[in-house]
């Protein structure tokens, strides 16, 4: 029976797949370091164990590699094994993620662009010709670089079972340091000093004022005053604040 209400209708996988095409396009590094992945890598740590699904017991590894392999970042959050041998993360968390991580490598993109656009094309891994080690579970996410569109210079990602939470836990990191590198680079201007003020006597302000002198366009006394320069300053990283430990 017809109640008046209506269930949010969920997006396809045609339009989470766009979504996610879009992400890939916008959050792009000017530069990328393994300070940059260090710094990135403790922010995921740290919103993962800020979250619910922490909280219920779930955990989550971490990797943040160069496109070639090297690792720049690792770390899990949970533990492997209890007293009564159930763990947060297991030893094929780890292998579900590297296998997330070769599929960036293979196709260039974030595994939930590829899991996406698998679902709207109605194609399987096999007819794609992904097999093999490869996991098609969102979680790893490109490091693109804005002046090197030939390929992505790294891969960040994180693994903890659930493919949505896992694609949003690593892009929403990656938009907020975007945004904090933006404001570093931008540090507010000083305001100009101001100059104090000259009064001037009581007896002087009281004279009758002197014509100022007439100066033809051959005199030397134009002289250009010297330009104020205002001092930039680059704010030092608080290691306490949102991407602390």
């Amino acid at each position: 029976m017809f109640n008046g209400f209506h269930s949010p209708i969920p997006p396809s996988d045609a339009e989470l797949a766009t979504q996610t095409l879009n992400e890939e396009s916008s959050y792009r590094f000017s530069s990328f370091t393994a300070n940059d992945a260090v710094t990135l890598g403790l922010s995921l740590r740290k919103r993962f164990r800020a979250s619910q699904r922490h909280a219920k017991g779930k955990g989550l590894v971490i990797s943040i590699q160069t496109i070639a392999g090297h690792t720049l970042f690792a770390c899990t959050v949970g533990d492997l094994g209890g007293i009564s041998g159930v763990g947060d993360v297991s030893l094929d968390s780890w292998s579900a993620l590297e296998g997330m991580m070769a599929v960036v490598r293979r196709t260039g993109h974030s595994s939930y662009y590829v899991e996406k656009g698998m679902g709207a094309m109605g194609k399987t891994p096999k007819q794609l010709g992904i097999q093999g080690d490869y996991r098609i579970n969102g979680g790893a996410f490109p490091i693109w670089l804005e002046n090197a569109p030939c390929c992505p210079i790294a891969v960040v990602g994180c693994y903890s079972g659930s493919s949505s939470d896992d694609h949003h836990l690593v892009v929403n990191s990656i938009r907020d340091y975007l945004k904090k590198m933006q404001r570093d680079s931008n540090p507010p201007q000083p305001p100009p000093p101001q100059h104090q003020q000259q009064h001037m006597p009581q007896s002087m302000s009281s004279a009758v004022p002197m014509p100022a002198p007439t100066l033809d366009r051959d005199s030397a006394l134009w002289i250009s005053e010297p330009a104020v320069s205002a001092l930039h300053h680059r704010s030092e990283y608080d290691e306490h604040g949102d991407y602390g430990h």
